[in-house]
């Protein structure tokens, strides 16, 4: 990721749009549709930005996960 992150003492770093779909290995315009879909990890919004929490991103990876191989989340 090309962010630096700093965080301040007890706050969790936020990740851009960007960040998230560089991640994930998607394109931006995934990470938009997938929030257009009601899909997606949810965000955080910071005035007209929306950031992403780690936990909330690898929460939702975790959701995710086939049960079995090939299986559906």
């Amino acid at each position: 990721m090309k962010t630096q992150f700093h965080p301040i003492s007890g706050l969790e770093p936020l990740l851009s749009i960007e960040d998230l779909a560089e991640y994930l290995g998607v394109p931006v315009t995934t990470i938009y549709d997938w929030r257009v879909d009601g899909k997606g990890p949810c965000g955080v919004r910071v005035g007209r930005h929306v950031k992403f929490t780690r936990s909330d991103v690898l929460a939702w990876i975790d959701a995710q996960r086939e049960p079995r191989p090939g299986g559906k989340p």
